[in-house]
């Protein structure tokens, strides 16, 4: 316990302790027979194009924590704007999971200064209603913990629900979520268990004021994409969002969802997951790849990351 609460600044120690079943979605998929019988997943496995389809939720959770809910906000990086520039955003974020677990030390420390390059800008004034600044550490921790939680609940829909030993091994190949930015190896939880009570502590901070819902509930509803574009998509892209929130998000931004919900929501994993046993892993993965390219493309040529 003293180790998860070192890295959470101002914890309302008054307020109970939230459970797994209030910060985590349920998941209840078995493990898939052809999964199964191969050896335990890495994070590398794991960067299938479904993966992304948690991503509208992962930046809400992310800005669950005011400090960085207000970062994203009051940003004085105008290229960078959520809300300005979405698919920028989609591509940049997208980019830093991908060289996280794929890419090299060089890589990675070039995405790094990239990412700090923008950083620098990203701190309160005196209008802000709360102080932050993008270089600390623990708002970083929380940032590459919402990441890993998103991929592992992404891997688990399709794949099945991990035993505790293949969960771990998971866990440990996931480290450098946090460690391509400023978060040091050893503030990283040592352990899967250590990092199940992090989180549930870190859930504690998470405060969604008027400003901060609406904010949010536009990222569900994609109302920063053009609505040509938005409509055709938008019913199962909230579905996709709102059934990768945990039941904690669902009441702060008053979003229903129901125990219906929660088992379309697993059946729909269920047949993608067959339908992904005939698509070459240069389709599942080719995202990701494409990404890994463009940005050693952009190393080459010394074109800007971000």
């Amino acid at each position: 316990m003293k180790y998860a609460m070192k890295y959470l600044p101002d914890l309302d120690h008054e307020q109970p302790e939230l459970r797994t079943a209030d910060t985590r979605i349920t998941i209840t998929t078995r493990k898939r027979r052809v999964t199964s019988m191969r050896k335990p997943a890495v994070v590398q496995e794991a960067l299938d194009f479904w993966s992304f389809a948690g991503a509208a939720a992962n930046v809400v959770m992310q800005l669950g924590w005011p400090e960085v809910g207000y970062g994203v906000m009051e940003s004085k990086v105008e290229s960078g704007a959520l809300m300005k520039h979405p698919w920028k955003r989609a591509r940049t974020t997208s980019q830093y999971l991908a060289v996280a677990i794929l890419g090299s030390e060089e890589e990675r420390a070039a995405f790094r200064e990239a990412v700090n390059s923008a950083h620098r800008h990203v701190k309160s004034d005196d209008r802000s209603p709360v102080k932050y600044n993008a270089f600390n550490r623990e708002l970083q921790l929380w940032v590459a913990a919402c990441l890993f939680v998103g991929v592992e609940d992404s891997h688990q829909l399709l794949h099945g629900k991990m035993s505790e030993e293949e969960a771990e091994t998971f866990y440990q190949s996931s480290k450098t979520l946090g460690t391509t930015l400023q978060v040091p190896e050893d503030m990283w939880p040592a352990t899967r268990v250590e990092f199940d009570h992090y989180w549930n502590l870190a859930c504690q901070r998470v405060v969604i004021d008027d400003t901060t819902c609406d904010f949010l509930n536009d990222l569900v509803d994609l109302r920063m994409i053009n609505p040509l574009i938005r409509l055709p998509f938008v019913n199962l892209l909230r579905f996709l969002t709102i059934g990768f929130l945990p039941p904690l998000f669902h009441r702060q931004l008053g979003l229903e969802w129901t125990e219906n919900d929660r088992r379309r929501f697993e059946h729909l994993f269920t047949f993608v997951s067959a339908v992904n046993k005939f698509l070459p892993k240069s389709i599942r993965f080719g995202g990701s790849r494409v990404l890994m390219k463009d940005l050693q493309m952009r190393m080459k040529h010394d074109r800007e990351m971000i």
